[in-house]
C-alpha cells in the first residue's frame, strides 16, 4: 500500500513537472527518482530479509537515476556530432568516387535556386560583373587618405588613438597572403552579401514577390560609387556587412534565444570596433528589442556580449595609454562642428579653451579645417594632432558651444543632414578628397608623408603587399567602370524618396510604433544623421545607410503593410462619404409668412 502510495506520487510528481515532452531533463528525472525511492521503501520495509542489501540496492537506482538525464544528454550531443562527421565523411567519399557527379548534383541545385529566384540572379550576377570589372581595371586596390593609418596598425598593432583597430585586424588576419587583391575581393563579396540579406528577408521573412525584393537590393548593388567603396581600403564595407548582418539576425527571429542574442551582442561589438558610429547602432537595436518586448535577460545577454570585445579593447587602450578607453578624438572631431559658428563671445569660455577662439572672418571654409589644416586652432596646442590632453580640451569646449549656442548648432547639423538628399553630386569637401571617390583616368602616387620615425605611408602599402601596391590602371575595364560610375549611381534625392517610402509604410503600422520597419529605418536615418551631429558630411558616410533604408521601403509592401495601408484607405473613404452634404441649396426658398391674427 505504501509502495502504490508512493508510486502515485511519483506520477503526480512527473504530472505536475511535465513540461514539454522529450524534455527529459525536466520532467523524466523527478519520477524516475521517485519510482527508485518508492521501490528502495517497499524492499526495505519491516519483515523482509537481507535489507541493507536492497537498501543498497535502492541508493543505486536513485544514484543512477540522477545521472541518466546527463548521460542522456551528453549522448544526444555525441550522437548529433557523430551525424555530421559522418555527413562529412559521407558526402567526402561521394565526391571522392565520383567527382564530376557530385559537380553536376552542386550544379543541379544551384541552377534549380537560381530559376526560383530569377530576378534576384540577374541582379546579383550584374552586380557581381561590375565588380569583377572593376577589380581587373584598377589593381589591386584603391586607397583613400585614411587607409594608410590601418595599414600602419596591420603591420605594427597598437591602439590607434584616431579611430578603433576593428578593420585593421581583418588587415592583419589577412597579413599572411599579401595581397590587397584579396582584400578588395573579399569586400566585394560583403557587398553581394549585403544584397543577398536583404533580398532573404523581404523574399522569406516578409513575403514580398521575388522581383519586388530583388529590385530593393538594385540601388545599393549596382550603385558605382558603392562599388568604388568596396575597392577601397577602408572600413565602410565591413561596417555596413556587420550591421547588416545583426539587423537580418534580429529581424530573422521574432523571438530570439540567449544565443541569438550572444551572436547579435558580439557582431555589434565587433562593428563598434570598425566603426565609433557602432554605439548608436547598439541603442538602435536595444530600443528595437524593448519595444518588441523580447525579455530583459535576452538584452542583458546583447549588452554582455557586446561589451565584451569592446572591454577588452578599451583594457588594451589602458595598457598601452593609460585612459581606459577606444579612442581619443571624439571631442577633437565635435570640436570640428563646433568651428564654423562657435562665438568665443557668447560661450565665454575659461583660459585653458581660449586658443580654440576664431573670429568668423579668420576661419577657414570647412568644417573638418578644424582638424587636418595646418592653421587649425588645434595646432596651438604642442603635442601630437590626436591626444588626451588636446581631446579633453576640444571636448570641454564643444559642448560649452552647444549648450551656449543651441540654435547655431541646429542650424549647422540641419545643412548638413539635407546636403544628404541633393540631387546633384558636388566637389566636397574639397577637390583632393572628392577624387578619391572616384575611379580616376590615371592613378596618384603612393603618399610620402610619416606613419613614425621609421616608415612613410607608401612604405606601409609596399610592405603589407611585398610589392607593387600603387593603383594600376587597366584598360579597357577600367573606362568602362569609369564611364559606368558617370551615369549610374543613387541620387541624393532618390534616398530622401527610399526614406520617404519606408517613413509611409511604418506610418501605416503606428498603433505598433512602425512594426519591425521601425529597426531598419531608423538606424539607416541615424547613420545619416550621426556626422553631421558629431563631425562633417562626407559622401561615403552615405552608402552604408542605403541599404538599411531599401529595406525598411521595401517592408512597407510587405502582405501585412498592403493590408495595413488599404485599411487606412477605406476608413478614410468612408469617413468622407459619411460627411453630410452642407453645400447650399440653389432652388427657391419657401418663405413662411405669419398668418393675421383673427379677433
Amino acid at each position: 500500500m505504501k509502495g502504490a502510495e508512493m508510486n502515485g506520487a511519483a506520477s503526480n510528481g512527473s504530472a505536475s513537472n511535465g513540461g514539454a515532452p522529450g524534455d527529459d531533463a525536466a520532467s523524466g528525472m523527478p519520477a524516475v527518482v521517485a519510482m527508485a525511492t518508492a521501490t528502495a521503501a517497499e524492499d526495505t520495509r519491516p519483515g523482509t530479509g537481507d535489507t541493507p542489501k536492497r537498501a543498497d540496492q535502492g541508493k543505486n537506482l536513485v544514484t543512477r537515476a540522477l545521472r541518466a538525464p546527463a548521460r542522456r544528454g551528453a549522448g544526444r550531443v555525441r550522437r548529433g556530432a557523430r551525424r555530421v562527421l559522418s555527413s562529412a565523411v559521407a558526402s567526402g567519399r561521394a565526391f571522392a568516387a565520383d567527382p564530376s557527379g557530385h559537380v553536376r548534383e552542386r550544379s543541379a541545385r544551384t541552377w534549380a535556386l537560381m530559376r526560383r529566384h530569377p530576378a534576384f540572379t540577374v541582379v546579383l550576377a550584374l552586380a557581381a560583373l561590375l565588380r569583377v570589372i572593376a577589380m581587373v581595371g584598377y589593381q589591386p586596390a584603391m586607397f583613400f587618405n585614411d587607409s594608410f593609418d590601418y595599414l600602419h596598425v596591420a603591420m605594427r598593432p597598437y591602439p590607434h588613438p584616431l579611430r578603433p583597430d576593428g578593420y585593421a585586424f581583418m588587415l592583419l588576419i589577412l597579413k599572411p597572403f599579401h595581397s590587397f587583391a584579396l582584400v578588395t575581393a573579399l569586400q566585394h563579396l560583403m557587398g553581394l552579401a549585403v544584397g543577398v540579406m536583404v533580398y532573404a528577408l523581404l523574399r522569406c521573412r516578409f513575403r514580398l514577390p521575388g522581383w519586388g525584393a530583388a529590385l530593393a537590393t538594385v540601388p545599393f548593388l549596382l550603385d558605382a560609387y558603392q562599388i568604388q567603396l568596396e575597392h577601397l581600403i577602408l572600413s565602410d564595407t565591413l561596417f555596413t556587412f556587420l550591421v547588416m548582418g545583426a539587423v537580418t539576425l534580429l529581424l530573422w527571429h521574432s523571438r530570439p534565444t540567449w544565443k541569438i542574442a550572444a551572436s547579435l551582442g558580439l557582431i555589434v561589438g565587433v562593428a563598434w570596433l570598425t566603426r565609433s558610429v557602432g554605439l548608436p547602432v547598439l541603442i538602435g537595436l536595444l530600443t528595437f528589442m524593448l519595444i518588441r518586448r523580447d525579455g530583459w535577460r535576452i538584452l542583458a545577454v546583447t549588452v554582455a556580449f557586446c561589451a565584451l570585445p569592446v572591454v577588452l579593447y578599451a583594457g588594451w587602450y589602458k595598457l598601452e595609454n593609460d585612459k581606459f578607453a577606444i579612442t581619443e578624438s571624439n571631442g577633437i572631431f565635435l570640436y570640428a562642428r563646433v568651428y564654423k559658428f562657435a562665438d568665443c563671445h557668447k560661450i565665454d569660455p575659461p583660459v585653458e579653451e581660449i586658443p580654440l577662439c576664431t573670429e568668423p572672418e579668420n576661419r577657414l571654409p570647412n568644417s573638418q579645417d578644424g582638424i587636418w589644416n595646418a592653421a587649425s586652432p588645434l595646432g596651438r596646442y604642442p603635442g601630437e594632432r590626436f591626444d588626451a590632453d588636446k581631446n579633453k580640451v576640444a571636448n570641454a569646449f564643444s559642448k560649452r558651444a552647444i549648450l551656449s549656442q543651441p540654435v547655431d548648432y541646429l542650424q549647422v547639423v540641419g545643412y548638413d543632414f539635407l546636403r544628404v538628399f541633393r540631387w546633384n553630386r558636388t566637389v566636397f569637401p574639397d577637390r583632393a578628397t572628392y577624387q578619391q571617390y572616384e575611379f580616376g583616368k590615371s592613378s596618384s602616387a603612393l603618399p610620402n608623408w610619416r606613419m613614425d620615425s621609421d616608415v612613410t605611408a607608401a612604405d606601409e602599402a609596399v610592405a603589407y603587399e611585398k610589392g607593387r601596391a600603387r593603383t594600376n590602371v587597366v584598360e579597357p575595364f577600367a573606362s568602362v567602370i569609369r564611364v559606368y560610375q558617370d551615369h549610374v549611381y543613387v541620387r541624393g534625392t532618390m534616398v530622401g524618396v527610399i526614406l520617404l517610402v519606408g517613413l509611409a509604410g511604418m506610418g501605416a503600422m503606428w498603433r505598433r510604433l512602425g512594426g519591425l520597419a521601425f529597426l531598419p529605418w531608423t538606424l539607416a536615418t541615424g547613420l545619416l544623421l550621426a556626422p553631421a551631429a558629431t563631425a562633417e558630411f562626407d559622401y561615403r558616410y552615405v552608402l552604408p545607410a542605403l541599404p538599411l533604408a531599401c529595406l525598411a521601403a521595401g517592408i512597407a509592401f510587405s502582405p501585412e503593410g498592403r493590408d495595413r495601408m488599404a485599411a487606412l484607405l477605406r476608413l478614410r473613404t468612408r469617413r468622407t462619404t459619411a460627411l453630410p452634404d452642407l453645400e447650399p441649396t440653389t432652388g427657391p426658398v419657401e418663405q413662411k409668412v405669419p398668418e393675421p391674427a383673427t379677433n
